[in-house]
């Protein structure tokens, strides 16, 4: 009879409910376990863009600046302290571009995974040879950074270099998928490698003509295609442009024979346009950051975009 009970006992519907709950619960949470996602919180668009290519499925990626945003001046809202404080790794790119705004968002979300030195902190700056170093700082100069030039990003070179460091510390954090987020790298340097290529076509014949700009941002973009943007509407870094200023660009517009004047979405479009009637020359709307301009949703595709405006321009 004890043999009987205890075969019933064993077979019975209401012992084996709880027990078969218990076990798809567990496999439940071990299946969430092995896919959750890098919570990747990133200060602009450019480096989120990166992210999505490193991480791919594996990240779930959180910008703070928008891409239409003055990156020196975005506007720190509450929600960003929430999302820095869940977060897995933050991309900011240091050289002080994101220095009025972010270090006191770090200090109320008090994470210490993205914390200075810590694997989930990646400054895309660092190794990078800045361009435009000061040798001196005074205020008398200007909105300069003691580091250099931080509008790096818009030479797919050093976009390359970024993505590398992001794939160390997206495989430092999360070392099970460090062979894909490897993976995805090499195959995002060699898109960029054949793209180069093509760029490099389409900027050929322009090589050395001058280029105005609103603002100092388009440096490395000129470096590494040989432009010349040599002739700012402002008269100093975020110094908005006088009247007088204004007719000193006009006369320089001339003489040098520029046809592009580069704006961006935060720039008063108006004053180039301005500038323009009064030279010949053509406002281009460009930017430095994926999703601020039409079909510019990766990186690739916003350097193609803008490579195929500025070319336009410069061809009419």
């Amino acid at each position: 009879m004890a043999l009987t009970n205890i075969n019933l006992s064993l077979n019975d519907s209401n012992f084996m409910k709880p027990n078969i709950l218990f076990i798809i619960a567990v496999c439940t949470a071990s299946i969430g376990s092995a896919q959750a996602k890098l919570n990747v919180v990133t200060t602009l668009s450019d480096y989120a863009a990166l992210a999505r290519e490193i991480g791919g499925d594996h990240v779930d990626v959180t910008v703070m600046g928008k891409p239409t945003e003055d990156p020196h001046f975005v506007d720190a809202r509450p929600s960003f302290i929430v999302k820095l404080r869940t977060a897995d790794v933050l991309i900011e790119g240091g050289a002080e571009l994101e220095v009025g705004w972010l270090p006191p968002l770090l200090q109320t979300a008090r994470n210490s995974k993205i914390e200075v030195g810590a694997p989930g902190r990646v400054l895309a700056s660092e190794g990078i040879h800045l361009l435009d170093v000061p040798a001196t700082l005074s205020r008398a100069a200007g909105d300069v950074h003691a580091s250099g030039n931080p509008h790096f990003m818009v030479d797919p070179i050093i976009a390359k270099a970024v993505a590398a460091h992001i794939a160390v510390a997206f495989a430092a954090v999360d070392p099970t998928n460090s062979v894909i987020y490897q993976a995805n790298e090499k195959k995002f340097e060699a898109m960029i490698d054949t793209k180069l290529q093509e760029w490099g076509r389409a900027m050929l014949p322009f090589r050395g003509r001058h280029v105005a700009a609103y603002h100092d941002d388009w440096l490395y973009f000129a470096h590494r295609f040989g432009l010349d943007v040599n002739v700012f509407l402002e008269p100093k870094p975020g110094v908005p442009p006088s009247p007088a200023r204004l007719v000193e660009v006009i006369s320089l517009i001339k003489s040098n024979q520029i046809k592009a004047i580069l704006v961006e979405p935060y720039h008063n479009r108006k004053i180039a346009e301005k500038v323009a009637s009064s030279t010949g020359a053509h406002v281009v709307d460009m930017a430095q950051y994926p999703e601020a301009l039409p079909n510019t949703t990766s990186y690739v595709g916003l350097i193609d975009i803008l490579v195929t405006r500025i070319t336009t321009a410069l061809k009419n």
